[in-house]
């Protein structure tokens, strides 16, 4: 049972179903629906979150967890006594309201019947799906490959059906079940806990081999049948929310493909996650089901976020240092677009004030300002509490704070190094394990940024301090993507060129006298003024690294040549390095 729930059975077809709440009745009701082989403790951890805003209700599908299971079992297991099953808890937990239906799994396939038949039209407000299809729509999009065949949609098939090994096996007689009931039974959570990352904790329960092998009859009573004449009528009459985990073994993401013509109020996520994404990511379900659901209740389905990246980055909580301005500002305002909430960092009061206004014009769902000075390490370590027990862990960390440097080494002091190493290279070090190790912590996965320079591997004899410390951040970051890896976070360091930001009129330049150094910064900022490549590129460029997890992103064309000449031609860059610069 879970923690705190009200424990209630109801009848339906000759069977007995466990039906667990939580939360207030009066509020609006999400019923959670679990899949295969799960019983509806998958949805524990999402419960607990979900509960303090509604009325939530878990129940153990037929022959799962506490459910009896019907006699026979074959023909037991409809998608048509499903649906029975669904509307009973239904009218028992909101006789009166229309309930916000979510499904994982078997629980998402049996939860598109819910919404597509016409006796539960009126019963349900809103669906939320994740990880599994309508029988009916994965039956037209087969149908549709093996009438007009591609090499493209040939492809997805195969691929496709490479995915559905599982489901082969599952129709054989017999194996499936002795299988769960002896040894997969037993190593079935420390195989979730190895190739899915499942925390190890009281999941699965010990009704597991039961469940999975009663569960065998999803597949054999609904599969062949549906896929072999599916309904021509599967429209959804509620709002869709279609979270995708991008990661999936069994689910191709091309699956979904056209799925408005079938749910025509459609707001796609996407998670860069595995299958079990009810155990491992339950914080990001949980603000996404709330976000959807309020949206729904308030009249407003599909009002969420619409920018390009609108379904990765929704609700998501992303931290920027030196969002006063320039790439900060820029990186700041993207993820905004994109409907994340913002918390923009940096030492200046004003501009970070001025940057959380601009993320709420923008479309964040919510954003706030913080002054910090990143090479102050209690100051980041408040920072870091303060964030945490306010706005929760961080999703995306980028850390962008840093100063330019210019001058000869022996021109440079011990000041100007310490300066400059404290910002550039012990900022990134204080961002990242203070605000990484609460990723690890959480163990849903992330992902941080660190903001480098086309300088880390393009050698100059005008920048030894600045180079050295953006050469410093690159192999941090390659260290650490390494280290959390199987965390489930991505390191990414992003290495721009001449970017048109306010770096130069506030850089340092060593070894020259003040008139000299305002000379030379007005010379520096005319000249990145003329090449104008505008932060909102390296922004984009940030945005899309996060995306496809990539290691190491140079951005200008000048950064993506010097990566380029430093892999293939490493001496003629450490020649081009002797030049003196024309400041």
């Amino acid at each position: 049972m879970l923690d705190g729930a009200r424990e209630r059975w109801v009848r339906s077809g000759g069977v007995e179903l466990c039906v667990a709440e939580l939360g207030d009745p009066l509020r609006p009701t999400v019923v959670l629906v679990h899949g295969y082989p799960d019983s509806k403790e998958v949805w524990s951890e999402v419960a607990a979150r979900l509960a303090d805003r509604f009325h939530v209700v878990l129940y153990d599908v037929r022959g799962h967890g506490r459910s009896t299971a019907p006699s026979p079992l074959r023909g037991g297991f409809t998608l048509e006594k499903l649906t029975d099953d669904f509307l009973a808890v239904a009218d028992a937990v909101s006789p009166d309201r229309p309930v916000h239906l979510v499904g994982h799994d078997w629980g998402s396939v049996q939860s598109w019947e819910f919404v597509t038949v016409e006796r539960t039209r009126g019963r349900i407000a809103s669906f939320t799906s994740m990880s599994g299809p309508s029988l009916d729509h994965f039956g037209h999009w087969i149908d549709k490959r093996l009438r007009r065949p591609t090499p493209r949609r040939v492809g997805q098939l195969l691929g496709q059906g490479a995915k559905s090994w599982y489901v082969y096996l599952l129709h054989t007689p017999v194996l499936p079940e002795l299988a769960w009931r002896g040894p997969l039974g037993k190593r079935w959570p420390g195989i979730l806990r190895r190739v899915e990352k499942v925390p190890g904790d009281d999941y699965p329960t010990s009704s597991l081999p039961t469940d999975a092998a009663h569960g065998a009859w999803l597949y054999r009573d609904n599969v062949r049948r549906r896929l072999r004449r599916p309904r021509e009528d599967a429209h959804a009459h509620a709002p869709v929310q279609l979270i995708t985990p991008l990661e999936d073994a069994f689910l191709s993401e091309r699956l979904y493909d056209g799925l408005e013509q079938w749910a025509p109020r459609l707001t796609r996520r996407t998670l860069p996650a595995k299958h079990w994404v009810p155990r491992t990511r339950p914080d990001r379900l949980a603000d996404w089901i709330t976000e959807f659901v309020t949206a729904v209740d308030r009249g407003r389905p599909g009002t969420a976020a619409s920018g390009r990246h609108a379904d990765r980055f929704t609700g998501q909580l992303v931290l920027a240092t030196g969002a006063g301005g320039g790439i900060g500002r820029a990186t700041a305002l993207a993820f905004a677009e994109a409907g994340a909430r913002v918390v923009a960092v940096d030492r200046d009061a004003g501009a970070a004030a001025h940057t959380a206004e601009l993320a709420r014009l923008v479309g964040a769902t919510a954003a706030w300002a913080e002054t910090t000075d990143v090479s102050d390490e209690q100051a980041m370590e408040k920072l870091a509490a303060r964030v945490d027990a306010e706005y929760g862990v961080v999703d995306v960390l980028v850390n962008n704070a840093g100063i330019g440097l210019s001058g000869s080494f022996f021109d440079t002091t011990p000041q100007d190094w310490k300066k400059v190493l404290d910002v550039n290279l012990w900022g990134v070090i204080h961002g990242c394990r203070l605000f990484g190790g609460r990723m690890v912590a959480r163990g849903q996965g992330g992902h941080i940024v660190n903001i480098a320079s086309a300088a880390a591997f393009q050698p100059s004899r005008a920048l030894p301090a600045y180079g050295t410390s953006k050469a410093a951040v690159l192999m941090l970051s390659e260290c650490l993507r390494a280290e959390l890896a199987e965390q489930g976070i991505g390191v990414t360091a992003i290495c721009p060129g001449l970017v048109n930001t306010g770096i130069t009129s506030t850089a340092h330049f060593a070894g020259v006298d003040a008139d000299e150094e305002k000379r030379r910064q007005r010379r520096a900022a005319r000249l990145y003024g003329l090449r104008n490549y505008p932060p909102e590129k390296v922004a984009a460029a940030v945005l899309e690294a996060v995306v496809h997890n990539r290691p190491v992103v140079p951005v200008t064309p000048e950064a993506r040549g010097a990566r380029f000449i430093s892999r293939v031609l490493p001496g003629a860059l450490r020649r081009l390095a002797r030049v003196k610069p024309p400041l």
